[in-house]
């Protein structure tokens, strides 16, 4: 897995080969599917920011961490529900937006009435609804089962390969697999045709970082008709006695969240609203109200006047919500997305210039010092130059040497350079704000960690 570093990894560029994506980039929003099990949510460690400035390629692999003291909690905390972030992928027609109708219309959060109108207005804005993966703890990929359709978004050109992928790749902690439209004549609940789709689709989610035994459950539904999103339907699929899916997400194990840890809080948006409002997840730490925090990268200090969780006022916000924060002593004009909220006593690392072990995944040619793409970084996009290729690494062996080029399904470190100075942690100190992907033309180019901050 790509998480495991380089001793577990040494599938994870191979797995790649032969892709042609075309997929548009994940671009996170805040209206992301929010589903609140009853459970408490269990705070993570946090570890402290690595100081190293030289490009030693000896500990550049190391993903062992050591634990720091961390932050009490305020006692108001441990009452908070936990948020869990959903987020839909899968090929084009897959079914993801009929299926996210569903399950608003059977959890009684929409009227038949609105749902059609929300139908209507997607369809006007070609079906872009579904975004946020950047803020998901998990991931439902969404499978066509209809004869044709299944083997087109999977093979190469389909958007099913990348989107796993990208979901691995933004942290991910679990996949859910529905293998869609199962009522349609040419599947008509067909086992053996479940059966197929599922081990087609298992080597290569394998090979992707996920674990098939712990991080991944497949689950046969009709988005059209709701069987087996909210209720079982066992007279259509007696073959299968699992839990539907609304059910499945309830019972989830409680996620390991940075509940205790420095407030990291990336904003994906913000607008005038009696004042400023950011919104963003809240990735690590807690936000309250009359909190002083300051916004990095431009180091300006703000007052927390107001926070909303589920659209519902709330004195606080722990790790895994998704918020509206109001501030003031700040301007709508001076912030942008890819900005961070944090403590003063904690601030977020911030630069230009980073070092990144990267797994180039697709290009034709040989990428050289010089080269330009665009970086997706928590909910940060910028610019980026190769400064510098520092070596090829070899993660079967571990081995190391210098190189001039790197191409297609090749691991190199090397040393990157943003336009403007972006928010930016290592990996090994906070995973959420130290993975990447790199994209040229519309195209996912690689995908890396940030090693250390320059």
């Amino acid at each position: 897995a790509w998480d495991d570093g380089a001793a577990n990894g040494n599938d994870v560029t191979s797995s790649f080969t032969n892709l042609n994506i075309g997929a548009k980039p994940f671009v996170p929003n805040i209206n992301a599917a929010v589903f609140v099990p009853g459970k408490k949510a269990e705070p993570a460690e946090n570890f402290p920011e690595s100081q190293e400035q030289a490009p030693d390629t000896n500990s550049m692999e190391e993903e062992q961490v050591v634990p720091v003291p961390q932050a009490s909690l305020p006692e108001e905390l441990s009452s908070k529900e936990e948020h869990i972030n959903v987020v839909f992928i899968g090929h084009v027609d897959a079914g993801k937006s009929t299926i996210g109708g569903q399950i608003m219309y059977l959890t009684g959060m929409v009227d038949k009435r609105t749902l059609e109108k929300y139908e209507r207005e997607a369809k006007e804005k070609n079906r872009e609804t579904w975004y946020g993966a950047s803020q998901a703890d998990v991931a439902v990929l969404v499978i066509s089962a209809r004869r044709g359709e299944f083997e087109t978004g999977f093979e190469r050109g389909g958007q099913t390969r990348e989107h796993a992928m990208l979901a691995k790749t933004a942290g991910v902690q679990h996949l859910i697999v529905l293998i869609n439209k199962m009522d349609d004549s040419t599947v008509k609940w067909s086992e053996e045709r479940y059966k197929e789709c599922k081990e087609k689709l298992i080597p290569f989610l394998k090979k992707v970082g996920f674990n098939p035994k712990k991080d991944i459950h497949f689950m046969p539904c009709s988005g059209l008709t709701g069987a087996n999103l909210k209720k079982s339907d066992y007279d259509n699929h007696p073959w299968y006695t699992g839990l539907p899916l609304i059910p499945y997400l309830d019972n989830l194990p409680t996620l390991t969240r940075s509940g205790d840890g420095p407030l990291r809080l990336p904003i994906v948006d913000k607008y005038k609203d009696m004042g400023v409002i950011v919104l963003g997840k809240v990735e690590s730490g807690s936000v309250y109200k009359g909190q002083m925090l300051v916004m990095q990268p431009n180091r300006r200090k703000v007052k927390v006047l107001g926070i909303q969780s589920d659209e519902v006022e709330t004195e606080l916000a722990i790790a895994g919500e998704n918020v509206k924060v109001r501030v003031d002593s700040i301007e709508e004009e001076e912030i942008s997305k890819g900005f961070v909220l944090c403590t003063p006593d904690n601030l977020c690392s911030t630069g230009q210039l980073f070092d990144a072990q990267i797994a180039i995944i697709e290009y034709k040619s040989i990428i050289c010092a010089g080269y330009s793409a665009i970086l997706h970084i928590h909910t940060c996009i910028e610019e980026v130059v190769i400064k510098q290729l520092i070596c090829l690494l070899d993660r079967k062996t571990g081995e190391k040497k210098k190189t001039r080029f790197v191409k297609q399904d090749q691991t190199v470190i090397a040393r990157l350079q943003t336009q403007g100075p972006v928010c930016i942690e290592s990996f090994k100190t906070f995973p959420q704000m130290g993975r990447f992907t790199l994209r040229d033309e519309g195209r996912t180019i690689a995908i890396g960690k940030v090693l250390k901050v320059l």
